[in-house]
């Protein structure tokens, strides 16, 4: 069992962590352990998360975004980039770097790569909503976007969901649908087929969107009675994968309310007044702490709309700073 509740000890000097190192330190269990327990704190009020803070950059290719926050004796901030024509350049979407520091003192104690941790927290928190909203025979799987998301959301429900027994993949791109299939399904040893339509991938227990769409691609008529959505490509204001309609008539369990109403799936169909603040169910950390009831029964669809908590990614760098701290020398010393 992972120790969350310790805070960091201070050393000498700040250690530096990069990619790989990290991907040795934070499996996929880890993650969803440690992203559960971050909501959990969430709904108890022990964390402090002011709203992500957006830079637009003028020439409209991509945007920047500041996410500080504090949760159980580390505070933190990451720095992460989203541009989203970077595989033109054979750059990842997302780029992003964690400073944390600790929180009785003020000192930094680790610079570390947060594009892998990015990558593993969104995935892992898409585990934890499947956990928890999904039918628990669930085991179908619909994938809408093939990209590095597409991949974490898959392995992280394998890790909650290890009797699925097929996955079905669409992309705009027919030969990246084709690479996922390949990929995954020999990593994971589970069929998966690549689809034509949307509505192929969309017939399903489990259906993950992770597209950068600006216009609906999920229409509600292809979304079966029990389906559950996890919403994770909509992260900024004007993005929106799933009709409204189909959201009107869903329970929407968002991973926190702000952020979910400024630039979440949420965020059109609330601007447009075709659905209300008041229609959210709640907060995942809430049914997680049983404020709030889960799936309730095997007709009604749930969509969680993921937009990324700080909180999410200052617990992983916890934890992976945790591990790192007894093999690394510190980088700078600030003594």
């Amino acid at each position: 069992m992972n120790n969350y509740g310790n805070s960091p000890v201070v050393t000498s000097g700040v250690l530096i962590i990069g990619r790989h190192e990290i991907q040795e330190l934070l499996t996929m269990p880890a993650a969803l352990e440690a992203v559960e327990h971050a909501f959990q704190i969430q709904a108890e009020g022990k964390a402090v998360m002011p709203p992500k803070i957006y830079l637009d950059i003028p020439s409209g290719q991509g945007d920047f975004r500041a996410m500080p926050a504090y949760i159980e004796g580390a505070a933190g901030v990451k720095w992460v980039s989203v541009y989203p024509d970077n595989w033109r350049r054979n750059l990842p979407t997302v780029l992003a770097t964690i400073l944390l520091c600790d929180a009785d003192t003020g000192c930094p104690l680790a610079i570390m790569d947060g594009t892998y941790i990015t990558e593993v927290r969104t995935g892992a928190a898409g585990g934890v909503a499947v956990k928890y909203l999904a039918r628990k025979d669930s085991s179908v799987i619909g994938m809408v976007g093939a990209g590095v998301q597409a991949e974490a959301q898959l392995r992280a429900i394998s890790e909650v969901l290890p009797e699925m027994e097929e996955v079905r993949v669409f992309d705009l791109h027919k030969v990246a649908s084709r690479k996922y299939a390949a990929k995954m399904g020999t990593e994971l040893k589970v069929n998966i087929y690549p689809v034509e339509t949307v509505e192929a991938a969309t017939e399903a227990d489990i259906v993950v969107t992770t597209t950068p769409s600006r216009k609906p691609i999920v229409s509600e008529q292809c979304v079966r009675p029990g389906t559950h959505i996890n919403a994770i490509g909509a992260d900024a204001r004007g993005k929106q994968e799933l009709e409204s309609g189909l959201l009107a008539g869903a329970k929407i369990v968002v991973d926190d309310v702000e952020q979910a109403c400024h630039s979440g799936e949420i965020n059109v169909p609330l601007a447009a007044g075709l659905i209300r603040a008041g229609e959210i169910y709640g907060t995942l950390g809430e049914v997680i702490t049983e404020k709030k009831k889960g799936r309730e029964n095997n007709e009604e669809i749930t969509v969680f709309d993921s937009t990324g908590l700080a909180i999410q990614d200052i617990i992983c760098a916890k934890l992976v700073y945790e591990k790192a701290r007894g093999r690394k020398v510190p980088a700078f010393d600030f003594s």
